[in-house]
């Protein structure tokens, strides 16, 4: 059982090591589009529910 277990973690970490990690600036750039994104949907979100309330 613990071969199976050092077995499986040596192939995880050398499977990782075959990723192509995104660059730190890249990570940033993306994290910032999304919250970006995010908070203009919570916005326009918050808008229509606020126009909606007031009609009825």
């Amino acid at each position: 059982m613990i071969e199976r277990v050092k077995k499986y973690i040596s192939e995880s970490v050398n499977e990782l090591k075959k990723v192509n990690w995104l660059s730190k600036n890249e990570v940033l750039s993306f994290s910032l589009k999304v919250i970006i994104f995010s908070l203009l949907m919570a916005l326009i979100l918050g808008i229509f529910d606020a126009i909606i309330l007031n009609i009825y």
